[in-house]
Parts: C-alpha cells; structure tokens; sequence
C-alpha cells in the first residue's frame, strides 16, 4: 500500500500545519486524534468553494476503434460530471462566570476542565456526522444544516443503486438491531473531508476573554468566553474505495460463548472475516489511499479475541507509533488496521 501524497493530510498533520508555534489548536487536534480513531486517518483537504468542494468524476471513457489501412477513425470524448458535496457548520460556546473563576483558585484549570468537556462534545457529534449525518429533512433525523454521511450513500442493496456492488450484507434480519463494519480508503482521488475555501481543518479554538454576557431574563454579568467551530464535509470521489458490510445482527453477537454465536452453530468472526475478505476484493487499488476498517467496540472486541488465536483468519496484533510518537497497539486484517468508532451504532435498521 502505498504512501499518500503529501498534500493528503491528517486532522493532526494540518493541526500542525496551521499553528507552528504549538499554539492551542494542535493541542486540541490531538486531544480528538487520540479519543476518536477515525480521525487518525481521515485526510482533510481544503475545499474549492466557500461552502465545501466540487468534485469531478469520470462517468465515461471514450470510445477506441481498430482501424484499417487507408481508413481514419471517428473522434471521441470521455464525459465527466460535477457533484458539489457540502460541509457543515459545527459551533459552541462556553461562558464560565467571573465570579466562579475566581473562585476556584486555579483559573486556568477549572476553565480548560470545562474547555474539554466542549472538546468532547464535538468530536463525538463529528464521529457521528461522519457516518449518520444527512440533510435530507425527509429521512428520520435529517437535518439541512448536515452533510451527508457514509450511511446515507450506502444505504440500499437493491438493483439501480449504483454502489450496491459495495455493500455486503451479513444477513441479520432483527429491526433496529444491526451494526456495520465500513472499509474506507482515504485519498486525495477517493474519500477526503473537505472544509471551507479559506477557512482552517478541524477544530478551531477562540478565547473570546472577559465578557459581559447575559442570563435568561436578559440581566448582565460578566464571564469567560470560548467559542467552538469545526466546518467540516465528506466527500466520496470515488464509491468505489468505500464499502459497507451491514446487516451484522447485534441481538445474535451481543453474548459470545467461546467464538461461537449464541444459539447458532455458526462461528460469527468466521463470517465477518470472510465478508471483509470479499469488501478487500471491491477495492479497485490500494495505491495512494489510506485504508482502515472501522467498528464500534463490539465487533472491535470479537476480531481482537480471534487475533489472540493461532488462526487462519489473517488477523494479527500490531504496535508502532501515532503521529504524535505514542505508541498505541492495534488489530489488523491482512495489514489493515481495524479502528474502534464508538459513534457507530447497534441499532441501525436492516438494508435491503
């Protein structure tokens, strides 16, 4: 697999970037690297429009001829199409009463312990955007204000869709009680998030100071203010680099006995093992992309125990150092890192 181009850059590496001086958005950035996974990978790239990115997709080749001595051949054309993907306006504000802050006895303290919990918070609404986000008002929790998320683009294995090649289904039928398992290759010319033309990746941190600001009745006091903004998208480039195993049914894997799936003889590690053997398959090139599985814990949790196996499964324990130089161990599958995503839920309907 090889290594991205250096414009393709991490949540962390544009962190970096934009505050050389080891100001507070890159202790910020890292604080989110290290408690979502996903972002450890994501490549953030900035967009070519105030409000997110125009991408350009080859939807056809042109058409090639055999020829014949002293006969020409007709000309041709490849046709292309454009797709805007929009991005999001995430936003807080933190207002901590002067009052309190002196108080404490420890000003600096007491307000980043408040500053993290703001931290969290967002990181955890843009891992859930990531995967569950849509603006369409008519889809249940639809929201314009959203992008669209991988849930809504790989939604439907029927014939028609266009990317239903990409989403494998484990079977489950239980309503509501589903989990999936997404392969996702960053790149530059695959799947990126973009931001706003002129504005900064990730999460950006201003220290608003000493305010007078205003409680419910309209009466004045003064506090601290800190303000919260993270404009972010997704875009797919290329749906050919993402693909969805769904339908792994939680009420059927929620209590292991030993590998094996309660009240079933079938070992469930063994089928999503081959499912995620068949999604490797889907992926037309694994030059210049990025790749990483992703789960939430309870499926993170049976892979990880058949890695402790001497098994036939291609699943292997790893260790190596972050971007940061922690060292952090992983799971991974044929070399690909299996990454732990709590925003993705037990509780998604059956695709069909």
């Amino acid at each position: 697999m090889a290594a991205l181009a250096a414009g393709a850059l991490t949540l962390a590496d544009w962190a970096k970037r934009m505050a050389p001086d080891g100001s507070i958005e890159t202790r910020i950035a890292e604080i989110l690297s290290q408690q979502n996974e996903i972002l450890e990978d994501a490549v953030f790239m900035e967009g070519n429009l105030p409000t997110g990115h125009r991408a350009t997709i080859r939807t056809g080749l042109p058409a090639v001829y055999w020829r014949s001595i002293n006969q020409g051949v007709p000309g041709s054309k490849s046709t292309t199409a454009q797709v805007d993907e929009s991005c999001g306006m995430l936003e807080a504000y933190s207002r901590v009463d002067s009052k309190l802050m002196e108080l404490n006895g420890n000003a600096a303290a007491f307000r980043m312990s408040e500053d993290s919990a703001f931290m969290e918070a967002m990181n955890q609404e843009q891992a859930w955007a990531l995967f569950y986000a849509n603006p369409n008002p008519a889809v249940s929790g639809g929201d314009p204000r959203q992008y669209l998320g991988f849930n809504g683009r790989y939604s439907a294995i029927a014939a028609g869709t266009g990317n239903q090649t990409n989403i494998l289904s484990a079977g489950g039928s239980t309503a509501n009680q589903q989990t999936s398992v997404w392969l996702v290759c960053w790149g530059e010319n695959s799947v990126f998030c973009p931001f706003p033309k002129g504005s900064k990746a990730g999460l950006n941190y201003e220290d608003d100071g000493l305010l007078t600001v205003y409680d419910g009745a309209g009466n004045p006091y003064k506090a601290y203010q800190a303000h919260y903004a993270w404009d972010n998208g997704l875009c797919v480039k290329d749906w050919r680099y993402v693909v969805r195993i769904c339908n792994l049914d939680t009420s059927t894997f929620a209590a292991l006995s030993g590998g094996q799936a309660v009240g079933s003889s079938t070992n469930y590690a063994t089928q999503l093992i081959h499912l995620m053997l068949r999604a490797i398959d889907r992926i037309p090139s694994f030059a210049n992309v990025r790749p990483a599985f992703y789960m939430n814990r309870s499926v993170y949790s049976l892979l990880r125990r058949q890695a402790m196996e001497k098994s036939t499964y291609a699943l292997a324990l790893e260790s190596g150092a972050d971007q940061f130089g922690t060292v952090q161990h992983w799971a991974s599958f044929e070399g690909i890192p299996l990454r732990k995503v709590d925003a993705i839920s037990n509780l998604e309907a059956v695709i069909s």
